[in-house]
Parts: C-alpha cells; structure tokens; sequence
C-alpha cells in the first residue's frame, strides 16, 4: 500500500502543503504485459506544444483526444463541494483553540466564530455560484494553480520542488565497469522503465487511478498526467506558464551532467518503442564523455533556481543574446520527455547525503538540474538514485505512480527484457545521435555585450546563500512500525502524527499549527485538503506527557489517563481525515471565501484574527509517503519558524526527513532526538499496559 504526500504550495498567502494520496497501483508485470498487448499508438496532437496558463479546463480537450482508460472516468467525477459556513466552523474552532495564547483570544475567537456566517454569507453565496458556474472542472483549481504555485516569486528549489530517494539495486554490478559508472547503468535501465510508463500515459492506455477496498473502487482525477512527460514550467513575469509538448513529435530525453545540457533519442519515432538498453547507456556515456570537453560554457541551470521574476529577466537574455538558435535550444530541452541528471562528482552514502543531493543538487550539483522539468531523475556515480519533481501542475501520487514503476523492475531484469530487442547496431551510434543542446550558442553566451555569465553569477550567489541557509536530518527509526502500531489498536498514520505533535511540543515549549496534506482526487480537477492534526484532543495529550518525559509509566492510573487521551487524539485525527478527504476540510472553505471578496470590502472579522492567522501558520508541515523501496523524500519548511516533516511508516521501521532554517539552531537533530524519545515513550505505555501477567 503506498500513502502519500509530497512538498508544499509556497505560498504566505496559501500558507499550505501539498498532497496526499493514498492508493495501490497495479504491478509493474501488469503494466509491462500491458504495454506488450496494447495495440494504441501514442495520437498526435493537434497543436505541437499547449502553453497552460494553470486553468486544467483549457488543456481537457486532451484527455477527449487522448482518450483510453486513464481518461475514461473524468466526465463522471463529481465537482467539489463546498461546505456549509456551520459545518467549517463547527471544525475549524476546536483546531485553533488550543493555541490561543490567552482566555481573552479564545473568546474574541469564539465571538468572531459566531458572527462569521452572517458576516460571510454574501461571500458563501458567490462561492456557490462560481460552483455552479464551472460544471466542468473545480471551483478551487485555477486560484490554487496561480496563486499557489505559477505566481508565486520564491525558487522552486526548497520553496516548491521535492525529491525521493529510491532504495539501491541490488542486481547492479558490485563494482563498476572500466567505461561506465554505475550512475550511468542506473540512469539507463530507469530511463528504459520511463519509456515504457510514458508510452501508456500518452496513448491513454494506463489504467486510471483508484481507491478503496471494496469493488466498484473510487477512481481519481486524471489531469495531472499531461503535465508529467514533455513538459516544463517556464518563468515569466508576475506569473509563470506551463509548456506541455506532444510526446509524439519529441522522442528524445535531456540530460545533464557537469552542467552542461544534451538530448538523445531515447524511443524510436511512430512506434513509441524504449531501445535497447545497451544503446541507452553508450548514449548516456557519450553524454559523460562530451561534458569532459567541448565549449566552455555559463552554467545555465543556475538560471532555474532563483526568484521567478529574476529567472523570467535571464530567460529574455538568453534569447536576446541567442535568437533563435537559443529559442530552438530551450525548446530542445523543455520538450524533452524528462531529465537525467548524472552527478558524476557525488558519491554519498548515507540517507543524509542522498537528500541533500537529490532535493536540492547542494552546493557541489546544484548547477546540474534544471529545475522547471516536470520530472528528474539523478543519478550518482556509485548508482544511488533519485527524482526532484516540480510542483505546480501535478501533485505528488502520479509521480509516485511513475516512480513505483520504474522502480519496481531492477537492472537485471531491465537487461533481461532488453535482450530481446534488435541489436545495437541497427541504431544511430552515440556520437551521431546525441547533441550538445546549448553547445554552439558559446559565441552568442560569452560574447561582449552578453550578461549571462553575470547573470549566472548573480543566481549562483542566491542559490549558495540559500542552500547554506538549510540543514536537513533523517532519521531512520528502527523501533518499530505499522505492524506494531496495529497491533496496538491504532491507526499508524495518526499514532505517528500524535508523536511528531509531542515532539515538536517539547522542541518549543508549544504546540505548533500542523498541516498534513490530503487529496481530493476522487473530484474533478481536485487536488488537496488541509488535515489540521492539532485539536483538543491532541493538546491534552502532549500536554499530560510533558515537556519532557515524566517516567511514571509504572504507575497504572497514570498510564491510563495517558492512553485514553493517546487513543483519543487517534481518534480525532482520524475523524478529521475522513472529512477532509471527502472535500469537508476547513482551509480551501475558508480561502475561497477570501477570495470571494471584492476589492473595498471589509472582510469577515475572522480573517483578521490573530489565532485564526496563527491556525494557519503550518509551523510543522508534514506528509506522509510510504513505498517498500523509497529510502527517503522530503521537502522544504513553509515557514521561517517552522519545520518540513516528511514520513514513511513501513512495518517495522519509521523515517522521517527533517528540513528548517539553519539560523533556528540545529531544529532538525533536536527534533529527530525527540521523535524517537516520543516514539519509544508511548510504546513503552503500550506495552506495560498489555505485558503478561506472572503465573509464581
């Protein structure tokens, strides 16, 4: 069963994270057996590239096109609801008094509460009809996409990308062959899988996603899988757009390696059809064997990571001093099926070192990405593995769809199916197919009126400080896990969360407000909810447990009142789940209201009040993602005083990828203490509570 929820929409406005998930995709067998059978051959397009301007309605003339099974529910999905104003305060109220900072702002919030549907009843009513005037999408989608992400002005990277790290392959040689490295035999055989899941999401012959136990399941929206393949986000002034190219047209995969950019065919044009592996990783060599030489150029990728205005004004310079030779370059890559990055400098070892090279390149790797690509997958030399994904179109499931499958199928079997294939001469040797993307634009780039090595400068400064200005711990906890949280009676995704809430609590003396995100997928053009972990419930917890440990579990009437509280905030956070995934959460209610405001009026008290602002203030940003072969992931803080808090919670073990400012002093080794301390406090009151009794 895979759970998930990736990074967070970077928004002081949105104050949010991003998505959840929850679903078991088919076997990659089924997809491999699907794709063997499938008789569909991927459609061309109408237009050769679609520019989205983050509205999903403009580009589902697609879907009809595309048609098949991935797109065959998305005419029968249910709209998104909006709940009642009683019904959002009636859940809102209990998550925010426990972080009132005195009786007077509980009161003054319980008043404002109370006034609110009456305050806010001519903007429910035109959240209502925005609704009904939109039967064929979300009322929620297109302020989410622009606001919460194409609009936003921070970098992409630790603002808005995430990553995973996968789990290594075993069947990959112990030692690496004289002429390739390891990373480049990773990099082959996980872009020969890549091939084979982009073939079925452009045809439409990927089952669409569903969830649920029992049949008929409750399939998912669909959308997100345009923006995932030949697709990239492109800066532009005061709010950016999403270029998302016909992958019938573009055949070829980009790849990076020492900074430098090159594409290569990597399917064979019409039939869509991956080649052999073998030509795949000589290509891929050829790219490592080009990067050794050839021009000496700015590097570009440094272009991707700033503020999004300043990306937009170096973009324009790339193509005032390039023309069209440039256009035509930056067209190469952002219609690339995807991106490889190949770190041929990283060797890193442990979870932490993994990390830090797979979300942000760091300071060593950080000039190796290109950081708008909808996808990428990194690769060391000692053959660690990994994936950065951009956020704005595309919540993370789909991508864990597409990670769980070309993971699933190891080198040796991907060499095993490969042989199969005509042999490698019957292709376009490596020197001749693969192409210097940027290579002959060295004249235009270093010239005398050019300013892009200033401006590559300049970004490459901002990007340094704002690396530096990050840590990052992971800890791996290997106490237990959801097998033993079951067998305890309790949910494993809320027992955990009722740690980190402890947790955090003993870091700063405080509950802070928490965001887990979950999805809203099950409606058209949905994305996510807000699940608010803090409640009355989870405050008497923490608060009965301590600042720090009390160790009076031996006494039985203690350990009691502790349990009932523990399975009580469970039990909240649960029932609030349950809400939020079925669209009746309180966030996106409450923003839309907002939004629903005209300019001049005067808004809902509400909206002004210091413990509402506070509420929303997710000063612990979690999410929850558990793959039998994901190592780690995470994302970065969505506020300065505050920490990202990725986890996965497999049968026998916890991990938890920790990020926050480093001027906060150390917040991610403190925390990572304190969650196992927690962790290991309420298993031992579990476990006194159910120990055998002596038969002496």
């Amino acid at each position: 069963m895979l759970r998930l929820c990736t990074a967070r929409t970077p928004s002081s406005l949105l104050s949010s994270s991003s998505s959840k998930a929850l679903s078991s995709p088919p076997s990659s067998s089924y997809y491999f057996a699907t794709l063997r059978a499938m008789s569909t051959k991927i459609k061309p397009w109408s237009s050769p590239m679609v520019e989205s301007h983050g509205d999903y309605r403009a580009e589902a003339y697609l879907e009809d096109h595309i048609g098949g099974k991935l797109y065959e529910k998305q005419h029968s999905l249910p709209r998104l609801p909006v709940p009642s104003i009683s019904e959002t305060m009636s859940r809102f109220l209990p998550t925010a008094l426990p972080l009132a900072k005195s009786e007077e702002e509980k009161d003054t919030l319980i008043k404002a509460c109370e006034d609110f549907e009456s305050q806010a009843g001519e903007l429910q009513q035109r959240l209502l009809e925005k609704r009904d005037a939109n039967p064929d999408s979300s009322w929620l989608q297109l302020w989410w996409n622009t606001l919460g992400y194409l609009q936003v002005r921070d970098p992409l990277v630790v603002n808005v990308s995430y990553f995973f790290q996968f789990s290594d392959d075993g069947s990959l040689s112990q030692v690496a062959p004289s002429t390739k490295s390891l990373g480049v035999l990773r990099a082959a055989s996980l872009l020969y899988s890549a091939a084979g899941f982009r073939q079925l999401v452009a045809s439409g012959d990927l089952p669409h996603e569903a969830i649920g136990r029992k049949e008929p399941k409750t399939p998912l929206c669909s959308a997100a899988y345009k923006y995932m393949f030949n697709a990239c986000r492109v800066p532009r002034k005061g709010e950016d757009t999403y270029k998302i190219y016909d992958p019938a047209l573009n055949t070829h995969v980009v790849v990076a390696v020492n900074g430098k950019f090159y594409s290569f065919d990597f399917v064979e044009e019409g039939s869509g059809e991956v080649l052999p592996l073998e030509v795949l990783e000589d290509r891929l060599q050829q790219c490592v064997e080009m990067s050794k030489s050839g021009p000496s150029l700015p590097m570009l990728g440094y272009l991707t990571s700033d503020d999004r205005d300043i990306c937009a004004d170096a973009r324009e310079s790339l193509l005032r001093v390039g023309g069209s030779k440039m256009e035509e370059a930056l067209k190469v890559l952002e219609s690339g099926a995807l991106m490889i990055c190949l770190d041929e400098n990283e060797e890193p070892t442990s979870k932490k070192q993994s990390s830090e090279v797979f979300w942000t390149g760091g300071l060593n790797s950080g000039h190796n990405r290109w950081f708008d690509k909808s996808i990428q997958i990194i690769c060391t030399k000692n053959g660690k593995a990994g994936m950065n994904g951009e956020h704005s179109m595309m919540d993370g499931m789909p991508v864990v769809n597409f990670c769980d499958y070309v993971t699933k199928t190891p080198y040796a079997d991907v060499l095993a199916q490969s042989n199969s294939k005509p042999s490698a001469g019957g292709y376009e040797s490596a020197v001749d197919n693969v192409k210097d993307i940027f290579g002959d634009l060295s004249t235009e780039l270093t010239a005398p009126g050019s300013n892009v090595s200033s401006l590559v400068d300049q970004s490459k400064a901002s990007f340094d400080k704002l690396i530096s200005a990050h840590e990052l711990q992971v800890q791996s906890f290997q106490g237990y896990g959801s097998s033993t949280i079951k067998k305890m009676g309790y949910s494993p995704d809320a027992f955990v969360q009722q740690a980190m809430q402890l947790a955090t609590y003993r870091l700063w003396g405080e509950q802070g407000g928490t965001y887990e995100a979950t999805q809203v997928r099950p409606f058209l053009h949905g994305r996510t909810e807000t699940t608010r972990t803090v409640s009355p419930a989870s405050s008497a917890f923490i608060k009965k447990m301590g600042l720090r440990p009390k160790r009076d579990e031996m006494d039985a009437s203690k350990r009691a009142e502790k349990l009932k509280l523990l399975k009580e905030a469970v039990t909240s956070h649960v029932k609030y789940i349950g809400s939020a995934g079925k669209a009746m959460g309180v966030d996106r209610h409450l923003l839309g209201l907002l939004l629903s405001a005209k300019e001049g009026e005067s808004n809902p008290d509400l909206f002004s009040h210091p413990l509402y602002a506070r509420s929303k203030t997710w000063r612990v940003s979690t999410s929850h993602l558990t793959h039998p072969r994901f190592d780690s992931w995470g994302y970065g803080e969505v506020t300065p005083n505050g920490v990202g808090l990725a986890y996965s919670i497999h049968p026998n073990n916890c991990m938890f990828c920790i990020t926050a400012l480093r001027e906060q002093g150390g917040w991610p080794e403190s925390l990572s203490s304190l969650l196992e301390e927690a962790l290991l406090e309420m298993q031992t009151l579990n476990d006194l509570d159910h120990q055998p009794t002596s038969k002496l």
